[in-house]
C-alpha cells in the first residue's frame, strides 16, 4: 500500500482540509468494502468531512465510488405493452405525514412510464414507507431483479427494498454515520441518497428535499443547498434530476403512522383527500412527467377518474397483497382536545414523536411496529378552533403507550397566525 493510500493519511488530509483526489476516494471506499480500512478509520473521515466539508468533484467522485462498490442496475429496455418506456423515480428526504409515494408511484404508471421505487424504512419520528405498505395484508416488499422487472413490465409502478448489492458501501457508512454524529453533513446525506437512486438504474428523478421541524434538514436555506448539489450529481451521473424544496413546518396530510397513512393514500386515489398531499402529489407528478417528456399532463383527472386507484390496485396485486383488505386498527383510541381558543399551529416534529411513541416507529433497525399505531389529525394548522374541541386522536394497540403519546401531542399543539400548509414548494431545480 503506498502511502499515498494510506488510510490515515486520507483522514488527515481532509482533516487539514485538503481536497481528495479521484484515487484517494476510491481508493477509501473500496476498501472499507472490502474490510481493508477500519470502520473506526472511516468513522473519524466521516468526521473530518462533517467539519470540512467537500468539493462537488468530490461529493461527485465519492457517489460514483459508492454506486461502483455495488451492482448496477439496467432498466433501460423496460418494455409495457411490449413498447420500451421510460424510467422515472421520486425520493422524499423524509418527512411527518409524508405518504406521497404510495399516491405518486401508481399515479406515475397510468402514463407511459415505469417507476421502480426503491423505498426504505422508518428511524425514529419519521415513517417508512415499507412499514406503511407493509400493514396490507399480504404485500411484500422483498423482490429479486427479476421479480421487480416483472412487475414494472406489467403494472408500470413497483414499490420495494433495495437489494443488498446496490451501494453497499453508503449502507455500511450511514451505520456508522448514525452512531458518530455525523449524518447531518450535507455531502454525505447528497451522496447516500444519490448513490442509491443511480444505482438503482433509473433514467430521470424527481427530489422532494423537505425542511422544518418535521423533516431531516430544519432550515429552508440547508435544503436548498442539499437540492442544488444533488441535482448535479444526477446531472452529472446521465439522471435527469430536478427537485421541489417543500416545506414540513406542520404534518403533511392528516394521518401520521403506517395504516392511518395507508387509508389517506386509497382515499386521495379515490379523488378525494387532504388538499396539501393533493397538491404536492400533483406538483411532483408533472415535474417527473416534464423529465421524461411528457408535458402538459393533468394528474388530477387521473386522481378523479379511477385511473390512479386502478394503478394502485395492480401495483397491490402483483406484490402479494389485498387491495380490498381491512386495514389493522389500534386497539386503544383516546382523544386529545383543545386547551385554548384560536387557529391551530402544529409541530410537525411533536406529532412525529407522538407517532414513534405510540408504536408506529422504530428505536433501532429491526425492531417490530405496530401497524395500526399513530396520529389523527382531526383539525389542521389554520383552523380555527374552541377550547374542548376534539382536535387528533392517538391510536395504540398497547396502552402502556398512551400517556407519553399523548403527552408529546399536546406539547405539539398551539395557537398562532397561520403559518400555511406543509408541502408548500418554495424553490424549484433542474438538472436538464
Amino acid at each position: 500500500m503506498s502511502a499515498r493510500h494510506d488510510a490515515v493519511r486520507i483522514i488527515e488530509a481532509k482533516r487539514d482540509g485538503r481536497e481528495l483526489d479521484d484515487d484517494e476516494i476510491d481508493w477509501i471506499v473500496d476498501g472499507f468494502t472490502r474490510g481493508v480500512v477500519a470502520p473506526e478509520q472511516l468513522s473519524a473521515l466521516a468526521m473530518a468531512i462533517y467539519f470540512r466539508g467537500m468539493t462537488e468533484r468530490e461529493i461527485s467522485r465519492w457517489t460514483t465510488a459508492m454506486v461502483g462498490s455495488g451492482t448496477r442496475m439496467d432498466l433501460s429496455g423496460l418494455t409495457r405493452g411490449g413498447r420500451v418506456v421510460p424510467t422515472v423515480d421520486k425520493h422524499s428526504t423524509g418527512g411527518v405525514g409524508d405518504a406521497i409515494t404510495l399516491v405518486l408511484t401508481p399515479l406515475l404508471a397510468t402514463w407511459d412510464v415505469a417507476v421502480p421505487q426503491l423505498s426504505g424504512r422508518g428511524l425514529g419520528h419519521t415513517g417508512g414507507t415499507l412499514d406503511k405498505l407493509e400493514s396490507i395484508p399480504g404485500w411484500r416488499a422483498d423482490l429479486d431483479a427479476d421479480e421487480m422487472r416483472a412487475v414494472l413490465t406489467r403494472t408500470g409502478a413497483v414499490i420495494c427494498a433495495a437489494g443488498a448489492d446496490l451501494a453497499p458501501a453508503d449502507r455500511a457508512l450511514y451505520a456508522l454515520r448514525d452512531v458518530t454524529g455525523t449524518v447531518p453533513s450535507i455531502p454525505m446525506i447528497a451522496a447516500s441518497i444519490m448513490s442509491k437512486k443511480i444505482a438503482e438504474g433509473t433514467g430521470a428523478l424527481v427530489l422532494d428535499v423537505k425542511f422544518g421541524s418535521g423533516a431531516f434538514l430544519a432550515d429552508p436555506a440547508d435544503a436548498a443547498e442539499l437540492a442544488r448539489v444533488m441535482v448535479e450529481i444526477g446531472a452529472a451521473a446521465g439522471v435527469r434530476t430536478s427537485a421541489l424544496v417543500t416545506a414540513n413546518h406542520t404534518p403533511l396530510g392528516r394521518a401520521v403512522g403506517n395504516a392511518l397513512e395507508v387509508a389517506e393514500a386509497r382515499e386521495i386515489l379515490a379523488g378525494g383527500g387532504p388538499a396539501d398531499m393533493v397538491d404536492l402529489t400533483c406538483a411532483l407528478a408533472l415535474e417527473a412527467l416534464a423529465a421524461v417528456g411528457i408535458p402538459d399532463a393533468d394528474p388530477r383527472a387521473r386522481l378523479v377518474d379511477g385511473r390512479a386507484m386502478d394503478s394502485y390496485r395492480a401495483m397491490i396485486s402483483a406484490q402479494g397483497g389485498d387491495p380490498d383488505a381491512v386495514l389493522p386498527r389500534a386497539a386503544h383510541v383516546e382523544e386529545v382536545r383543545a386547551p385554548a381558543s384560536g387557529p391551530i399551529r402544529w409541530d410537525a416534529l411533536g406529532v412525529g414523536r407522538a407517532s414513534w411513541l405510540s408504536g408506529a416507529g422504530r428505536t433501532r433497525p429491526g425492531e417490530a411496529v405496530d401497524p395500526g399505531a399513530g396520529v389523527m389529525l382531526h383539525r389542521v394548522e389554520g383552523e380555527h378552533v374552541r377550547v374542548g374541541e376534539v382536535v387528533a386522536t392517538v391510536h395504540a394497540g398497547d396502552t402502556a403507550r398512551l400517556p407519553a403519546a399523548l403527552d408529546e401531542v399536546a406539547a405539539a399543539f398551539g395557537t398562532g397566525p397561520d403559518r400555511g400548509p406543509a408541502g408548500v414548494v418554495t424553490e424549484r431545480l433542474r438538472g436538464w
